[in-house]
């Protein structure tokens, strides 16, 4: 395969691709470029940014309620009837099996962007479950308006990162979750948590709407990702935060996308969809491209 080839079109991955209703291109041996280099643009005003709140660390108490308050969906398999979806504090004794479960790490704006409960659901309609820890379980938790300054936004990232282990620990007293078939996923702020983290527990990674590269929202990507285990990146080719679209993204050199974090690992994809906004979790697309990928590392 050509290493260059349109951005509308660029998916890396292993030398065997496959087909969700969209066309997946592979190969990690080079990151592909635009056909056309893009003309220089004047540099523009940084926006000024906004910081909301007071708490930039979880205490012991909101910690473990960020696993007690996750928003849950299990799948018919679970239950042994119909879908759950409520906290993972008032999930029921069940009297289902096990299934796979898709660890999500929401971003800034927190559980309440009706899109992860409807992305929750589908996956419920795959087989598998679903638990989205709650960051905002921290009162007072800081919230912003980008951009602000680097420091600040990795305080936000290490409390994010902090939340993984409650959830791990909770899953592991939950009779319907199979903690042999774990995925580590996230949107925007919460992939960061999962492109850095450094635990063996999950079999796969999924990174919404995050490029993996130095930019204004890091000091460095610190990106930890396990050799030979699969990963799949979804992002817009022109998402208004982490591509050249985002005149302040601080990195002039910037593809975008994980592709360069991902090279060489024969079982990364990386997804670009034209036109798509930040939050792309339900674009049909990313919907067909995430079961394909689900369906070929867990087993509901």
């Amino acid at each position: 395969m050509s290493s260059k080839i349109k951005l509308s079109q660029l998916v890396l991955g292993n030398n065997k691709c496959y087909v969700a209703a969209v066309v997946l291109a592979c190969s990690l041996t080079a990151v592909a470029q635009t056909t056309t280099p893009a003309a220089p643009v004047a540099a523009a005003a940084m926006p000024k940014g906004e910081i909301m709140g007071t708490a930039w660390v979880h205490t012991a108490e909101s910690l473990l309620a960020s696993a007690q308050l996750a928003d849950v969906v299990l799948p018919a398999k679970a239950t042994g009837g119909a879908v759950f979806a409520g906290k993972l504090k008032d999930v029921p004794k069940l009297s289902g099996g096990k299934v796979p479960v898709v660890v999500f790490m929401h971003g800034s704006s927190g559980l309440g962007l009706k899109a992860i409960g409807e992305w929750q659901q589908w996956l419920a309609t795959l087989g598998y479950a679903s638990v989205a820890p709650n960051s905002f379980s921290l009162p007072n938790h800081v919230t912003y308006k980008s951009p602000i300054d680097v420091d600040s936004y990795e305080r936000i990232h290490a409390l994010r990162a902090s939340e993984i282990a409650p959830v791990l620990a909770a899953l592991k007293t939950q009779s319907w979750a199979d903690t042999n078939q774990m995925v580590l996923a996230g949107t925007s702020e919460g992939s960061v948590p999962v492109a850095r983290y450094t635990g063996k527990e999950f079999v796969a990674r999924m990174l919404f709407a995050w490029s993996c590269e130095n930019n204004y929202f890091v000091k460095d990507p610190q990106n930890a990702f396990e050799a030979g285990k699969p990963v799949l990146n979804i992002i817009s080719a022109t998402d208004p935060f982490f591509s050249k679209s985002n005149s302040w993204l601080g990195n002039a050199s910037a593809a975008g996308h994980c592709g360069a974090a991902l090279k060489g690992n024969a079982a990364a994809s990386v997804m670009l969809i034209p036109d798509a906004p930040h939050t792309l979790l339900n674009f049909n697309a990313a919907r067909n491209a995430t079961a394909g990928f689900l369906a070929q590392v867990v087993k509901p």
